[in-house]
């Protein structure tokens, strides 16, 4: 395990975040990933290849990036490990590892759709929750853009933090790239247009699988934290979570989603459009449905709770792995 690893990247990134200043002059890894996955589906995506080829050349996207993700990984901690001091190669690797995470930029982005609600209405809330989801905003009232802004804050908790956490720990800094350049692969060519049905087939299965474990241990954090803050009820949380997570079409965003849903005693889910088609979805939670930006901000404080018992028990397991 590698869990001391862990603990410096997310603490790391509680503090900092990925500085403005290292982006503009370097980029993110992300996007590093982004690009090479955007020229793959330039250059083997062909929409004259049948159904199977694409699919077959998806594969092979898929094992690249998995064999980029392991092989830098490798090759970052060997260097640091060959020329500096053990605990000198363990911090920066910690920091670099801390690029993979993004629960601080995932409150701020959540956090400025209440702050837009509040302060200039719904136009503003419309335009700053467009920033975090695929959906049409154009249309959403004030508690569609506040369900938005909550399911993205649930989803990717399970996606940009827990999960690359989770194989931080057990597989080190190689298992944390991996695991985002096989998500960043998902949000690009995942999805079920036309072009990329066959084609991201591959990376879109293995990502419900990769993320198998962490949405159901995001759920689990959402839960404990729950029981620790006062007005929310962790008995309705796991009533909603069993009840309701397997109806959502995601096999793994249902998890968190639910377990929020039933804490806050919202509803979420629910019924939305995308490049101007209604999509039926069931609903998630069975509390109220016109939420207001406060609803966001007490999500928000529930998501800190998880994001502090997380980190929490990573204290836990350094201090016990270094006492055995």
């Amino acid at each position: 395990m590698y869990a001391d690893l862990a603990l410096i990247a997310v603490a790391t990134e509680a503090m900092i975040g990925y500085p403005d200043a290292v982006f503009r002059v370097i980029g993110h890894p992300v996007t590093w990933i982004g690009r090479l996955i955007a020229w793959c589906d330039k250059a083997w995506n062909s929409e004259t290849l049948s159904d199977d080829e694409r699919r077959w050349r998806g594969i092979y996207v898929l094992v690249l990036l998995l064999a980029v993700g392991i092989l830098s990984g490798l090759a970052i901690t060997a260097v640091f490990e060959e020329f500096l001091h053990d605990v000198a190669a363990l911090l920066l690797c910690g920091v670099m590892g801390s690029s993979m995470l993004a629960q601080r930029s995932l409150h701020a982005h959540v956090a400025a759709v209440a702050s837009a609600l509040e302060a200039d209405g719904i136009e503003a809330g419309r335009r700053a929750v467009s920033m975090i989801v695929g959906r049409d905003t154009t249309s959403l009232d004030e508690a569609a853009v506040s369900r938005a802004a909550i399911e993205s804050l649930a989803e990717n908790f399970s996606d940009g933090v827990v999960a690359p956490l989770f194989w931080m720990v057990v597989a080190g800094l190689p298992g944390a790239i991996a695991y985002k350049a096989i998500n960043t692969a998902d949000s690009m060519i995942g999805h079920k247009s036309p072009r990329h049905l066959a084609f991201g087939w591959a990376s879109a299965r293995f990502d419900d699988l990769v993320n198998l474990p962490a949405s159901r241990l995001s759920a689990f954090w959402f839960v404990l934290a729950a029981s620790l803050s006062p007005g929310l009820s962790v008995h309705r949380a796991i009533e909603v979570l069993f009840r309701d997570a397997g109806h959502h079409r995601s096999p793994n965003a249902g998890w968190p989603e639910a377990a929020m849903a039933g804490a806050l005693g919202i509803q979420l889910s629910g019924p939305r459009i995308y490049d101007g088609v209604e999509v039926a979805e069931r609903w998630v939670g069975d509390g109220r449905s016109e939420l207001t930006a406060r609803d966001i901000r007490a999500a928000l404080d529930l998501y800190r709770a998880a994001c502090g018992l997380q980190i929490a028990v990573l204290v836990l397991i350094v201090l016990v792995c270094w006492m055995f």
